[in-house]
């Protein structure tokens, strides 16, 4: 590798870590992934009022984008799925609050939302824990799409449960 080959990739690869660990979230002390969700939720937010369509399309771009990002970070931090890469989180949260328009909902709910996102990523209900069997990028953001899905799902539960 020539001297400017190795510059060009160790800027690469600078660059990747900057989203991969999400701007440096990744690099949180203490649970890493939920200060990824964190700028997921901030992304959910600003997008929440544009109609679920957009939403869609923004959402399937982010996680198309984090899905190599994911992978690339694999490969330079030589660990498979290592903690400082919350790229995952991030591009899969919206998932969890797709429709639910969340910038007009109440500061519970929202909390809420929030709090069962983990959860889901947290016990990584059928098949989330198995998706993350697949290799690279694709293992490491399967896994938060379908625990996201699963969230999805019990926030529009408890949306209709309390009438909203």
């Amino acid at each position: 590798m020539q001297p400017a080959d190795t510059e060009t990739s160790s800027i690469k690869n600078k660059i990747v870590l900057i989203f991969a660990t999400g701007f440096g979230l990744g690099f949180s002390p203490v649970a890493p992934g939920t200060a990824g969700a964190v700028l997921g939720l901030v992304i959910t937010m600003l997008a929440s009022h544009l109609k679920w369509i957009w939403q869609i399309i923004i959402y399937t771009g982010l996680i198309a984008i984090a899905v190599p990002i994911c992978g690339m970070a694999e490969q330079i931090f030589k660990q498979r799925d290592d903690r400082r890469i919350v790229a995952d989180e991030i591009c899969a949260f919206p998932l969890c609050a797709l429709g639910l328009e969340l910038a007009k909902r109440s500061w519970w709910f929202v909390a809420i939302v929030f709090v069962i996102n983990r959860v889901m990523d947290i016990i990584k209900p059928p098949p989330a824990r198995q998706a993350q069997g697949l290799s690279g990028g694709l293992g490491i953001v399967a896994d938060d799409i379908f625990s996201s899905l699963y969230a999805l799902l019990c926030n529009y539960i408890i949306l209709r449960l309390i009438g909203g």
